[in-house]
């Protein structure tokens, strides 16, 4: 086993925690693995003499060298910040990933680093992925890319897109478990307190914070819908709250959101769960019932297609503590 060279691609902006947050949890592997174990080699790397990170922190950076794996870290990017007012005076930074793939090296983006890979057009034709948050903006900006929003690490021929911020310690578990070995990886999560078997990143997703899809019409339906979650679903009483045919009450509403009115009650249904099961005590039948069903079996098969868990898992892995600590 060779050692393995990882460069990290500091440019202004970046999030300084997303470019030493990869390179702590190698050298923290390379103690679990011990000194008869190949590890890593570690850069830091720009085409510019300084950087300063986001929040003014000043990167102690090296030129730009050939390594086996470069990360794009992310960079801050809020719904008030413009992709494209950010990525422009970065072209520096896309000819090195572009340069750095050209010659058969791996690279990774670190959440929202995902739309510098796409600038360098390594997205094209290719699964990837980036924080929830951002999704819809990367397959817009992306349309032959195929985005997956759900997933943490998303690898296609030698370029991997990761989720937000902490899916940095995914990624770099994946490859600590690629290069040492699983007992390797997995010792190492547990002396950094990190967890290795996510599989997804929707339960995490916050709808509320996502830009809400739809004209007056549908968000008229969507706030009847949220304010009787408990009640039997009804098509034809839904449309005569509102003074048309089911058929006008479903076209209006794909066309506005993309979905049905069910799909979004069930969606709905689902978040209110999530909140419940995070913050009180009640039992997963008694929250089957508040938010609209019967059978706790149905209830329990939507919310785990919906997130990859059941509910009882789901509350183990968020449930608030409310006990001081």
């Amino acid at each position: 086993m060779s050692v393995l060279r990882v460069g990290v691609l500091a440019y202004p902006g970046c999030f300084a925690s997303e470019v030493y947050g990869v390179p702590d949890l190698l050298t923290m592997a390379t103690h679990v693995a011990g000194p008869d174990q190949a590890g890593y080699e570690v850069s830091v790397v720009s085409p510019r003499r300084h950087v300063v990170a986001s929040g003014g922190a000043r990167l102690a950076v090296s030129a730009v060298r050939d390594v086996d794996v470069l990360v794009v870290p992310g960079f801050e990017l809020s719904q008030d910040i413009h992709v494209d007012a950010t990525l422009a005076p970065l072209r520096p930074e896309v000819a090195v990933i572009r340069s750095h793939v050209a010659a058969g090296n791996a690279v990774v983006s670190i959440c929202v680093g995902a739309f510098l890979l796409a600038e360098a057009g390594l997205l094209a034709g290719r699964r990837a992925t980036t924080s929830w948050l951002f999704a819809d903006e990367l397959a817009r900006r992306c349309p032959d890319t195929e985005v997956r929003p759900e997933q943490l690490v998303v690898t296609d021929t030698g370029v991997t897109t990761t989720a937000a911020f902490s899916a940095m310690y995914d990624f770099a578990l994946a490859l600590i478990r690629e290069h040492h070995g699983a007992a390797v990886a997995r010792t190492t999560a547990r002396v950094a307190l990190v967890d290795d078997a996510r599989t997804s990143q929707t339960p995490y997703v916050d709808a509320t914070l996502l830009p809400q899809p739809g004209s007056e019409f549908s968000r008229r339906v969507m706030r009847q819908l949220d304010q009787n979650l408990a009640d039997r679903y009804d098509l034809v009483a839904l449309a005569a709250v509102f003074d048309v045919s089911t058929r006008t009450l479903l076209r209006r509403f794909a066309a506005e959101t993309s979905q049905s009115p069910l799909d979004y009650l069930q969606a709905s249904r689902v978040s209110r769960a999530r909140h419940l099961l995070e913050t009180t005590d009640r039992t997963i039948t008694s929250i089957s019932t508040a938010v609209g069903y019967k059978n706790p079996g149905t209830f329990a098969a939507l919310f785990t297609r919906q997130l990859g868990q059941r509910p009882s898992e789901y509350r183990a892995a968020f449930r608030r503590c409310r006990d001081g600590f």
